[in-house]
């Protein structure tokens, strides 16, 4: 994403975080994805996700056993300053 300037799930190239996770050699079957850009810190982009509900349910979510972690401190965009997180689950 930093690399190439987008904010999103799913790749440019039309591949999901499942694809991803997937061609990684996960097998499980439970998955989700939270990002975020532009946080300072890791403990600010995860007060930033456990207020969000949907975020919040992923990383309360008992069925994930694993999660992967990845941040850049790149930007994707000047304007939202530099910092791209994700964090994939999987269960």
């Amino acid at each position: 994403m930093v690399d190439r300037h987008y904010f999103a799930h799913d790749s440019q190239n039309g591949r999901g975080p499942f694809d991803r996770m997937k061609a990684a050699g996960f097998t499980g079957g439970a998955m989700a994805e939270n990002i975020a850009v532009g946080y300072s810190s890791a403990a600010a982009v995860v007060k930033g996700w456990m207020n969000s509900p949907g975020h919040r349910q992923n990383i309360l979510n008992c069925t994930y056993t694993m999660i992967g972690i990845g941040y850049d401190s790149g930007q994707v965009k000047p304007e939202w300053g530099n910092g791209s997180w994700v964090q994939d689950f999987g269960g």
